[in-house]
C-alpha cells in the first residue's frame, strides 16, 4: 500500500438514537485484531504455508498483510477471512523496496519494529496522521539494545527509519510499563538473536505472542512472579507453519454487549469470542456492576479459549476498577465508561496512564465524550471518575473522535441509551477494527438506530 493521501478516508459523521425496542439475536464479531496481526507476522517467519481462518479484514490488519508481502512473504487471500502465508523462516525477511505504511495501526507499527530490528535490513515506517503522532520510543529503546538503529521525528515519532542488527544480541529487559506491544516487539527481535531473551513484565499483559510462538514451535518459558511474569525465549528457532483459527475479538464484542446491557428489553449473544484470561477484564468488571452476563460453549481453538457470551439488559451499579486489571481491558475503557455513565453511583477507573498513548489520549477523549452528553466526569492524575445517576445521561452531544475507532463506537453505543441522539464527527476509522459495526447494531435493533448524520 502506498502512503499517498488518497488512502485517507473522508470524514463520515454518524448518529445513533434509542431504538423503539430491545436489541436481540445471535451474532459473530470480526476476528481478534491482536491475533490477526500476529498470525500474519508469525506466518511470514515460519517455514512452510500457514493457513489462517477467521482473519480480521479491517484496514489495520490489511496493512500488516501488505507489509509482510513487502518483506518477502507470500500472502494470499483465498476467501472471506481465509488466508495463506508462505513464510521465509526466522531471519529470512528481505529489505522492502518502498516505505511501509501502517495506516492507523500502532500494534502493527510497534511489532514490525521488533521484526525489523532482528534482520540486517533497512526500512522506513510511516502511517496516518494519528499514528504519526503516537510515541514509538517505548519500543525503540529496548530494540536498540539488540543492535538496531532508529532515526525518527522528535519524540521517536513516525516516519521512522530502521536499520536492523546484523548480529542481534539477546536481551534481558524489564518493561517500565504494562504493554503487550513492547513485550511482543522485544520477543520478535529476540527470535533472531543467538541465546535466550528474557522479558520481565510488572503486570501480566495479553499473551497472544507467547501462545503463538509455542504454536509455531518456539521454546518459550513463562514464570509467574506476583502480578507480573517472566518470559524466556530461546532465539533462532525454526518456526514451522501451523494452522490458525482466529477467534472473535473480545474488544469488538464489548460494543454490542454493552449496548444490549443499556437498551431496555435487550437479550443478545455474541458467538465464538476469545476468552483469553488476559483479555477478559471487561467481562469481570461488568459482572461486578451487576450485569446479567453468562458464558456458554467454552472450548479451545488454536491454543486460545473461546466461548459464546449472552447478556440481558438490567440496572447497573458503580464499580471501582484496580490498576492491576487495566492491561486485561485496556481497549474497553471508553465503552465501559459509557456503561458507568448509565449506572448508579460513582465509578472509579484507576491507573489509566497507558490509555494516554493509544489512538488518542483516551482518558481525555472518554471524559469529553461523556461530558458532551450530559454526564459528570472528573480526572485525578491517571484515575477517571464517572458519576452515574442510575440511568442514561441526556445525550444530544457531538463527540470529537480524534480518529479513534473505539471513541467513535463508544459514543454511538451511548446514543442507543440516551433520550437524545448522540453524534460523532467521524466514524470512518471504525472499519480499521470492526467492519460492519453499524450494520450489526441495526440488525440487532431491527431498525436503523445508527445512521449517517445529516449535515447541520
Amino acid at each position: 500500500m502506498g502512503h499517498d493521501t488518497a488512502s485517507i478516508p473522508s470524514p463520515r459523521p454518524l448518529r445513533s438514537h434509542r431504538p423503539s425496542g430491545g436489541l436481540s439475536g445471535r451474532f459473530a464479531v470480526a476476528g481478534d485484531k491482536s491475533i490477526s496481526h500476529r498470525a500474519l507476522m508469525f506466518g511470514a517467519l515460519a517455514v512452510g504455508r500457514t493457513e489462517i481462518t477467521g482473519l480480521l479484514e479491517g484496514e489495520d490488519v490489511l496493512r500488516t498483510a501488505a507489509a509482510m508481502r513487502a518483506l518477502g512473504a507470500t500472502v494470499e487471500r483465498l476467501g472471506e477471512g481465509h488466508w495463506i502465508v508462505a513464510g521465509r523462516g526466522v531471519g529470512g525477511l528481505v529489505e522492502p523496496a518502498d516505505v511501509l505504511d501502517m495506516g492507523n495501526s500502532g500494534t502493527a507499527a510497534r511489532l514490525i519494529c521488533g521484526l525489523l530490528a532482528g534482520h540486517p535490513i533497512f526500512a522506513v515506517l510511516t502511517g496516518d496522521a494519528s499514528l504519526r503522532s503516537r510515541p514509538m520510543k517505548r519500543v525503540m529503546e529496548p530494540l536498540a539494545a539488540f543492535g538496531a538503529r532508529f532515526t525518527g521525528r522528535a519524540g521517536g515519532r513516525l516516519p521512522l527509519a530502521v536499520e536492523g542488527a546484523a548480529e542481534p544480541m539477546p536481551l534481558d529487559y524489564t518493561l517500565p510499563m504494562a504493554s503487550a506491544q513492547v513485550k511482543s516487539a522485544v520477543l520478535l527481535a529476540g527470535l533472531c538473536a543467538r541465546g535466550t531473551t528474557r522479558v520481565v513484565e510488572p503486570h501480566a499483559t495479553r499473551d497472544h505472542t507467547e501462545n503463538m510462538l509455542r504454536h509455531f514451535g518456539a521454546s518459550v518459558r513463562v514464570m509467574v512472579e506476583g502480578e507480573g511474569r517472566v518470559i524466556e525465549l530461546d532465539g533462532q528457532p525454526e518456526l514451522t507453519a501451523a494452522p490458525i483459527v482466529v477467534p472473535g475479538d473480545p474488544s469488538s464484542a464489548a460494543f454490542p454487549l454493552v449496548a444490549a446491557l443499556l437498551v431496555p428489553g435487550s437479550e443478545l449473544t455474541v458467538e465464538n469470542v476469545g476468552l483469553n484470561p488476559l483479555r477478559t477484564g471487561l467481562f469481570t468488571t461488568l459482572r461486578e456492576m451487576g450485569a446479567h452476563l453468562s458464558i456458554g460453549g467454552e472450548r479451545i481453538e488454536g491454543g486460545e479459549p473461546v466461548g459464546d457470551i449472552t447478556v440481558r439488559a438490567g440496572a447497573l451499579r458503580a464499580v471501582d476498577v484496580p490498576p492491576s486489571r487495566v492491561p486485561s481491558m485496556v481497549d474497553e475503557f471508553p465503552v465501559l465508561a459509557a456503561a458507568a455513565a448509565c449506572a448508579a453511583g460513582v465509578s472509579r477507573f484507576r491507573g489509566l496512564g497507558e490509555l494516554r498513548v493509544k489512538e488518542s489520549d483516551r482518558v481525555a477523549a472518554t471524559a469529553a465524550l461523556l461530558e458532551a452528553n450530559g454526564a459528570t466526569v472528573s480526572i485525578e492524575g491517571d484515575d477517571l471518575f464517572v458519576h452515574g445517576v442510575g440511568g442514561p445521561p441526556a445525550g444530544g452531544g457531538m463527540v470529537v473522535t480524534h480518529m479513534d475507532h473505539r471513541i467513535a463506537m463508544s459514543a454511538l453505543v451511548l446514543g442507543l441509551a440516551t433520550p437524545q441522539p448522540v453524534a460523532v464527527d467521524d466514524a470512518s476509522f471504525i472499519d480499521t477494527s470492526f467492519p460492519g459495526f453499524a450494520a450489526l447494531i441495526n440488525r440487532a435493533a431491527g431498525e436503523e438506530a445508527v445512521r449517517d448524520e445529516a449535515p447541520r
